[in-house]
Parts: structure tokens; sequence; C-alpha cells
């Protein structure tokens, strides 16, 4: 299992991600979005196993002028967006290889172990 979490120190729900894992004695890899965020291809290969672009922008984040700037741009432009501006994104974003999940979901995750 190589397990990656990303998300910010801030969010409860990465912290919560990050004890589940920690409980199991599961190592993971904890990347902060606010220092680094994702590369295209991690970013690509998140999309595709969680269905879309939409399914990982929170509309509810506090950056709402990138928020809004990024839901109306189209599909390349977008992405690119999104890249540069990773606060945008709900988290945690939890990695399992092919797999991913978007926020707190303990259920999927007991599926991994």
């Amino acid at each position: 299992m190589n397990i990656q979490i990303f998300g910010t120190r801030k969010s409860q729900d990465t912290r919560k991600a990050e004890r589940f894992f920690k409980e199991r004695g599961i190592k993971f890899q904890s990347v902060d979005l606010n220092e680094k965020g994702f590369s295209r291809r991690e970013l690509e290969s998140v999309i595709s196993a969680v269905g879309s672009l939409d399914d990982l922008i929170d509309d509810k984040c506090k950056d709402q002028e990138t928020y809004l700037l990024i839901k109306y741009l189209s599909g390349g432009d977008r992405f690119a967006k999104v890249l540069e501006n990773p606060q945008v994104l709900r988290s945690p974003i939890v990695r399992n290889g092919r797999q991913a999940t978007v926020g707190y979901k303990p259920e999927i995750w007991k599926g991994w172990e």
C-alpha cells in the first residue's frame, strides 16, 4: 500500500485521515497543499480515480475569487488554474496507487487494508 494524504495542516478532516492510518499502523506520506501542491500527473491520476475535476473543487473554499474564476474557465485553462491554486481543492485527498478519495472516507479506506 502506498498511501498519500494531500491536505493542509489546519484542516480537521486531514488530521482525522492521518490519525485513521496512524492508528492502524499504515505508513503514509503527508503532502501539505499550501507548501507543495500537486504535480500535473498526480492531479490527472486523482481526477481519473474520482471522476472529474468538479468532484475535487470545494465550492466553499476561502478563496472564492479564484473559485469563481475556475468555475467559468474551460478545460485546459481550468486544469492549469487548479494546479496553480491548490487551496480551492477539497481535502483531504487520499491516494492509494490508482485509487483516490476526496474528503474523510474511512469506510472506503478500510477496504484498502
